[in-house]
């Protein structure tokens, strides 16, 4: 039984080392995206999945190897793992939980309101440094010329992606003939020029916070797993050191534990 703990750490940290390559692969797909473009919720998950990568294969090495200082480094990064894993997943819900899209009568589609998001990713996504790569990564990933040859039957029955939905036509309830006041300040941000569109839009800044933070919600789950899973192998783990430590203090049969080399057997003579 007192190498069970050391082969069951062993076997999943193997199965973490091989679960940390969805999550690095998912942070690199969300920052890649030419859909989602914005990747500042991305980048800290892609740590913790590197970061899981090597500890996993630390914690391998020691516990198939009985290294009890391995193990113990290898438990004291574990922890500070989880609750790192643990603070960016509920910095994720918190952040990117308000949202959501307004129906639009008789369209497919939503629309998004730049207001309904939380004042952190607004504050974010309103700096004008910050909107100008945005806006080159959507321009650049050519959303909006899917839907440029639409009809007006189209738009009534087609559904849109949050993007193309903020970004590439103005808001459903703009009305040009009615007096300026009136109207949705985006209204006249609109422009037909495919380098224009509505891309200076607070709609168009509302679908891009709300594609990710759709893409978040999935890769949340993965998160909840991976916390859950490396919580079981650090119980699991906090038993192969203790076995560990027992085989470092272990005396074969026959070897004196004797330290003294001249011991006294009468003290009092």
């Amino acid at each position: 039984m007192s190498k069970v703990s050391n082969t069951l750490i062993g076997f999943l940290n193997l199965l973490t080392l091989l679960a940390s390559i969805p999550i690095i692969g998912g942070g690199l797909w969300m920052t890649k995206s030419t859909t989602t473009c914005e990747s500042f919720l991305q980048r800290p998950l892609m740590v913790v999945g590197f970061v899981i990568l090597l500890v996993s294969l630390a914690g391998f090495i020691g516990a198939c190897y009985h290294v009890a200082w391995a193990l113990w480094v290898y438990l004291v990064v574990m922890l500070f793992l989880i609750a790192a894993l643990l603070a960016v997943t509920i910095f994720g819900f918190v952040v990117v939980g308000p949202g959501g899209g307004v129906e639009v009568p008789g369209r497919a589609y939503k629309e998004y309101h730049l207001q309904n998001y939380s004042p952190w990713l607004r504050k974010r996504i309103e700096n004008s440094n910050y909107w100008m790569s945005v806006k080159s990564c959507i321009l650049g990933s050519k959303t909006c010329s899917k839907i440029v040859m639409w009809t007006p039957v189209d738009y009534l029955t087609g559904n849109l992606s949050p993007i193309q939905s903020g970004c590439c036509k103005p808001p459903s309830a703009c009305n040009y003939q009615a007096p300026t006041m009136t109207q949705d300040p985006d209204c006249y941000k609109w422009n037909n020029d495919p380098n224009l569109l509505c891309y200076e839009c607070d709609s168009c800044k509302a679908g891009v916070l709300e594609d990710v933070r759709r893409h978040w919600h999935k890769l949340s789950v993965l998160n909840i797993v991976m916390v859950m899973l490396l919580i079981g192998i650090y119980f699991v783990g906090c038993c192969a050191f203790q076995n560990a430590k027992r085989a470092d203090g272990y005396h074969p049969h026959g070897e004196s534990r004797m330290y003294k080399t001249q011991p006294k057997w009468n003290f009092y003579r």
